[in-house]
């Protein structure tokens, strides 16, 4: 046990207890998203309706159809529609936490502004679920094909299924790249990073996931946590030394 102490010690930034605190902080909102998923799950008729407005106005304002070029692309080769897949079903939980684990470790004083963006952009994105509740293209089999079989999966089972606008897939990537950009060192992976949110933009359109004005919100939203975050920082920062 007190090897196990001292090892905690030397890796984590602040010791055990702030690292449970975070752990509580990520879980006390996941629960408050499976509470958000049964408001939402209450009115499917009203997603529907969302849905076919979005598909709407996207085919009024632009005269075609993004999401339906995107799978025809990627149904192109199994190699780029597996890739697309594994994409839409890691970037929204692995990436996001193994880049929280990293800032967290290796960042540690980026770590409180990371994790209050992604927070702040995240319930951003739960109030929009309550307000709009959306059906994502997959649920239109006469216009898009489901990409990445919603039918079955424990994941599937525990996700909101009318979580389309705005994408949170689309806003946390270009968090973490943002963030992974700055952080990263070497310019391959800098590069990486700096093509990770567009990357995700298109996969979560290639697996019928999300509609383009569901991305387009999802940037808006990360924007506008980093912007707000950013500016709450500074404030403190300023107030602390008129103090």
């Amino acid at each position: 046990m007190t090897t196990v102490v001292a090892a905690g010690r030397r890796v984590l930034p602040r010791g055990y207890a702030h690292f449970v605190g975070q752990v509580v902080i990520w879980l006390g909102f996941y629960f408050s998203y499976l509470a958000v998923r049964g408001v939402a799950d209450r009115d499917p008729t009203k997603a529907f309706v969302n849905g076919l407005n979005v598909i709407d106005f996207e085919q009024r304002t632009l005269h075609h159809l993004f999401e339906q070029t995107a799978q025809r692309i990627v149904d192109s080769s199994h190699i780029l529609l597996t890739a697309a897949a594994w994409t839409y079903w890691n970037s929204e939980l692995t990436v996001l936490c193994i880049t929280l684990l990293f800032i967290y470790l290796r960042r540690h004083e980026w770590f409180s502004r990371f994790r209050n963006t992604v927070l702040l952009a995240n319930v951003i994105g739960l109030l929009g679920y309550v307000v709009m509740p959306t059906a994502p293209p997959w649920m239109y089999p006469g216009l898009f094909t489901d990409g990445v079989n919603h039918s079955t999966g424990l994941v599937n089972a525990m996700a909101n299924p009318y979580a389309a606008m705005p994408s949170l897939h689309a806003a946390d990537a270009l968090i973490v790249g943002i963030f992974l950009f700055r952080a990263c060192r070497h310019r391959w992976a800098k590069a990486l990073w700096a093509l990770w949110p567009a990357w995700v933009w298109f996969c979560v359109m290639a697996t019928a996931n999300h509609y383009l004005l569901d991305v387009l919100a999802g940037i808006l939203v990360a924007l506008i946590a980093l912007k707000t975050v950013s500016w709450l920082s500074t404030y403190r920062k300023r107030a602390i030394v008129a103090a």
